[in-house]
């Protein structure tokens, strides 16, 4: 084996490597809440305890993980989600947004998302929680969602390029499917129904109870890369309020889309697909 093999065979190595620590740290954010046993993660992930336990140990001399030294469980450490934040905020719109859904939070007293585009799907990038119990597609922040799914991920689909829209339409249906209310056809329809409106919005049915609105937030060339959403109850959200939660949504969004820098990374986020898109369930 000449020197160029060897350097390959060990780029091949640190490329599996780091796949799997990626899949350790996955599987410990899907379990956040109350922390992971090795035994647990390595189920999850399909690998031995014997190599979950080393990436662990990798991961926490990172920084990245920590375990509690009571229950002896693996979750995520603060470090990490404070790389994440910064990650979520690198463009700046995150900070943008911030007194926006403040102030629809406050004047309407519901729990309102930005959601921003990311590929083949929406990203929860920030909310800002209600006094009323709800659930979303997203689930919190950092969750993500195929377009299309949720009225704040509707109205970002509804306002892309034509090509963009129907190249998302295609890749976005087979994954719908788990919805029996969304195929093709609801979801052309919605999306028609949208643009008519500009805004996506109704007692959508998936779960009882709930209800979600929101408005696209467009870039300097017109097109959606964010959404402002709000997520309560269907009683919140009935025909006589529905016009004023639009009219502030649509105020709050015209306001921030001139102030977002057109080089903006996520203006510029290619398309692509995500392996870890979890659909959960209902408003936002």
């Amino acid at each position: 084996m000449d020197e160029q093999d060897g350097v390959q065979g060990d780029d091949a190595r640190g490329a599996g490597v780091l796949q799997r620590a990626f899949a350790v740290i996955r599987a410990l954010s899907a379990s956040q809440t109350e922390g992971s046993r090795v035994t647990a993660v390595a189920r999850a992930v399909g690998l031995t305890q014997a190599t979950v336990h080393r990436l662990l140990q990798s991961l926490i001399a990172e920084g990245v993980v920590e375990q509690d030294e009571r229950s002896k469980r693996y979750r995520l450490s603060v470090d990490f989600f404070v790389l994440a934040a910064q990650a979520g905020n690198q463009s700046g719109i995150r900070t943008l947004c911030r007194p926006a859904l403040l102030r629809l939070c406050a004047s309407l007293g519901d729990t309102i998302f930005l959601l921003v585009k990311s590929g083949f799907d929406a990203v929860c990038l920030d909310m800002c929680e209600g006094p009323f119990p709800i659930r979303s597609f997203t689930g919190d922040i950092g969750g993500r969602v195929a377009l299309g799914v949720g009225q704040g991920s509707l109205a970002i689909l509804a306002f892309q390029p034509e090509e963009e829209r129907e190249e998302i339409i295609r890749f976005n249906v087979p994954r719908l499917r788990n919805y029996g209310v969304l195929d093709e056809v609801y979801l052309r329809t919605e999306i028609e129904r949208v643009r008519r409106l500009g805004y996506a919005g109704q007692n959508t049915g998936v779960l009882d109870g709930m209800a979600g609105v929101a408005v696209p937030v467009f870039d300097h060339n017109g097109c959606a890369i964010a959404a402002l959403s709000v997520g309560t109850l269907s009683a919140r959200l009935n025909e006589e309020r529905l016009p004023m939660v639009v009219e502030l949504l649509k105020r709050q969004a015209e306001a921030l889309g001139p102030k977002i820098n057109p080089f903006d990374a996520i203006a510029r986020r290619p398309l692509r697909g995500s392996a870890n898109t979890h659909l959960v369930g209902p408003a936002e």
